[in-house]
């Protein structure tokens, strides 16, 4: 359906309104959006109405709403359930939008890489040198940064240079953790960790107890006892003591947030409520390794 500019903005703006309030929306709501004289809004509804686009909603409540053939004509995909994906201007949220579709345009040049990002809710305030960011997505956690560089507002894309992608998988962490049987024991000195991390290529374990779990230990814990010359102390005497504990249903990207919220190394992962294992930021590092 071949819709003109003013009809666009009109019905993208009717969109972006109703899936705020979920309630009608009047005219003079939309003409303070776009910017339009309230009467040539009420002109341009009867048209969209005759189209089968808008209907109207009687009452002191009353206004318009977009029927399904509205969200066709816009190029938007009507689901039954969604989640908002965040967008992002120059560091700030951007309230009351959530992206629909990110489109990569190219991706081959070696030092280039654009992409375009159609976005239901308000795009007018990006402008052309703008930062934005898109995403976390729901599924895989993608999240796309880059800088504007153009604005169609017929169709609400914002085009970018990509500058950045980061993507984590789907897997929970119990797929990517290092069994418990790992672990070293409190009494162990710090030759005899280095010597356990090397042979098993780790850089952390738990450390055991009399069969029970009491810290975790990393290479940093013992790099910095034999900077300072601390070479006849145990394991015990330089692990983590407070242990930070995810259940191992949790997403790789939950965990990762962890990481950075308590500026920690290693958490151990419980499988119904029992300690099964060690994730360490190494193990999420090699993950997302592109080999």
């Amino acid at each position: 359906m071949d819709l003109t500019a003013i009809q666009k903005d009109i019905l993208t703006a009717l969109v972006n309104l109703q899936r705020q309030k979920e309630a009608a929306v009047k005219g003079e709501e939309i003409a303070d959006l776009i910017h339009r004289n309230p009467g040539t809004i009420r002109n341009q509804m009867q048209l969209l109405k005759a189209l089968g686009l808008v209907e109207g909603v009687p009452g002191p409540k009353g206004g318009y709403r977009p029927t399904g053939e509205a969200y066709q004509a816009l190029d938007i995909e009507v689901m039954d359930e969604e989640m908002v994906v965040p967008v992002y201007r120059n560091g700030t949220a951007v309230n009351n939008t959530t992206t629909a579709e990110i489109s990569f345009t190219t991706v081959r040049n070696p030092e280039k890489c654009k992409g375009i990002v159609k976005i239901i809710g308000n795009i007018k305030d990006f402008n052309a040198g703008d930062q934005i960011q898109v995403g976390p997505t729901p599924v895989n956690r993608l999240t796309v940064r880059g800088e504007v560089y153009g604005r169609d507002d017929s169709n609400n894309l914002i085009l970018i240079n990509i500058t950045e992608m980061v993507s984590l998988p789907k897997k929970h962490v119990k797929f990517y953790m290092k069994p418990l049987t790992l672990a070293v024991k409190s009494d162990q000195d710090l030759q005899e960790v280095s010597r356990h991390f090397i042979a098993k290529n780790l850089h952390g374990a738990a450390v055991e107890d009399n069969g029970k779990i009491v810290g975790v230990i990393t290479t940093t814990d013992v790099t910095k006892a034999v900077a300072t010359n601390k070479l006849d102390i145990k394991a015990k005497d330089v692990m983590t003591k407070e242990l930070i504990t995810v259940d191992g249903e949790m997403q790789l990207y939950d965990v990762v947030r962890l990481f950075h919220k308590y500026n920690i190394g290693q958490l151990v992962v419980t499988v119904d409520g029992i300690p099964k294992g060690i994730l360490s930021k190494t193990d999420v590092m090699n993950e997302l390794a592109v080999y």
